[in-house]
């Protein structure tokens, strides 16, 4: 092993904001003092309830993904384990997400994006 994974960064306009939405998904604490980054308006972190650790940087000409457009792909994206699709769908929602593919009714899975545009499933557990 080389290295060790310390967080996931991603861009977008308001870093804050950003951070907040994922902590109501996730849970945890955003911008816990962490010697390893300095936080203000340009950078924000979440340390989530299962240890990961999500930062978020501002971008001043952020230009989201618009999946599945292919001239401005996803780039990546997160997998969010739920119990219940349904009622987790309508918990992203009213903090600010946007549904991008219900599917079928029948698969276990439903894709998002967050409010900086960058997509992201909920995942039936």
């Amino acid at each position: 092993m080389i290295a060790k994974l310390q967080c996931v960064v991603l861009d977008c306009p308001d870093a804050g904001e950003l951070s907040r939405f994922y902590r109501a998904l996730l849970g945890g604490v955003v911008d816990r003092p962490d010697p390893r980054w300095s936080l203000d308006d340009d950078w924000s972190t979440l340390h989530t309830d299962g240890g990961l650790v999500l930062a978020f940087q501002r971008v001043a000409d952020h230009r989201p993904p618009r999946w599945p457009d292919p001239d401005r792909p996803q780039q990546f994206h997160l997998d969010l384990g739920v119990e219940d699709l349904d009622r987790a769908q309508a918990e992203v929602l009213a903090q600010g997400a946007t549904l991008l593919d219900a599917g079928d009714g029948k698969r276990g899975w439903r894709v998002f994006a967050d409010p900086a545009g960058h997509p992201f499933c909920l995942v039936r557990d």
